[in-house]
Parts: structure tokens; sequence; C-alpha cells
């Protein structure tokens, strides 16, 4: 089997799940050694647990009603066009 089909073959990860995968390895699978650990100038730190720690925030409820409205509009926009990208 050459490289290229065994890399079709793995599993597809995002970023976050792959740094928590790492840190599980380098933690010897303990999740508790993982949560615990002592190693806080390792770049992989703050994204040990899974999360990106930065993209955590909070909306206004302004905010909040603008973003739904974009998202209406856009299921919205979505949904008049084909699947060839025309408009019905």
């Amino acid at each position: 089997m050459s490289d290229n089909e065994e890399q079709s073959k793995k599993e597809i990860i995002s970023p976050i799940k792959a740094i928590k995968a790492k840190c599980l390895d380098c933690c010897c699978g303990d999740r508790n050694e993982v949560k615990g650990c002592p190693v806080k100038d390792c770049p992989l730190w703050a994204f040990r647990l899974g999360k990106n720690p930065y993209r955590a925030r909070t909306l206004t409820d302004e905010q909040r009603k603008a973003a739904a409205e974009r998202l209406i509009n856009a299921r919205k926009k979505r949904e008049t066009k084909g699947d060839d990208g025309e408009t019905k």
C-alpha cells in the first residue's frame, strides 16, 4: 500500500483535536496528566484540553440578533440556488 493510500484512509481531524491527541500521547494517554500538565511554556499548553482559548467570546444581545439575521439570510440565499449554482 502506498503512502498516499494510507493517508487517504486516515481520519481527517481538526487542528485542535490533533493537539489534544498529541498532549495525550505526551502524557502516556492519561487524561488527568493532560489536565494537570505543569509544562506551561509548551506552545500547545493552552490548547491541551481540546478547546481554543482565543475563540471564546461573549456576544451582546445586539450582536447575537445580527448574527442570527445573517444566518437566516444566508440560508434563504442558499435555498434560492439550485444544484448547479443558478438561481431558481
